[in-house]
């Protein structure tokens, strides 16, 4: 092979390698954006669609439990970010501990596995754990911001959150001892 068949291979396979990488680049990015924009809005569906639940099961007290818990948790994870001043890892601002989408997230998924039990608090805190991803994905956080972002909100949401009692049943039972009332709760 000649010098020149050489050259013009070599170029097309620089070029070849020049456009994969620059696809992996673009890919990679639009990729990070769509996992921090995910995280956002899940910010936002979790606790409302926590905050409706009780709303439709017609649970006055867990709507509540849920809003005490979410307001100490915003405040607490509000006033860490003053105190502390830690800066983000992009370097955007000094406002990255704790994770406040984190703790949010967190707080939500809490309330739901302490009040209506495993079987939809799983799916919740799988959801909450995607979003302290996407924060450290999109280096909004460090590991430990996220880290702490859910200690807070698991811990706010547990101050406040009893379990629900599904149904209250109330009867009178007469026995070999005489007459007494039974009291049945359902979770």
């Amino acid at each position: 092979m000649n010098l020149g068949k050489l050259s013009n291979l070599y170029m097309k396979n620089s070029l070849l390698a020049a456009l994969l990488f620059l696809f992996y680049v673009v890919n990679s990015q639009a990729q990070n954006r769509t996992i921090e924009t995910s995280g956002d809005v899940l910010l936002y569906a979790i606790p409302l669609t926590t905050l409706a639940s009780t709303i439709v099961l017609k649970d006055g007290k867990g709507a509540g439990q849920f809003s005490k818990g979410f307001l100490v948790n915003i405040v607490t994870t509000e006033a860490l970010k003053l105190l502390i001043k830690k800066e983000r890892p992009n370097g955007f601002d000094n406002r990255s501990f704790p994770s406040g989408h984190t703790s949010i997230t967190f707080q939500s998924a809490a309330f739901v596995q302490k009040r209506y039990g495993w079987k939809y608090g799983a799916p919740a805190y799988l959801l909450a754990s995607y979003t302290g991803y996407s924060r450290v994905q999109s280096k909004n956080h460090y590991f430990v911001d996220v880290l702490a972002g859910a200690a807070l909100g698991i811990g706010s949401s547990y101050i406040f959150t009893s379990k629900y009692a599904k149904d209250i049943q109330v009867s009178v039972v007469q026995d070999d001892f005489g007459t007494s009332l039974a009291l049945k709760l359902e979770f």
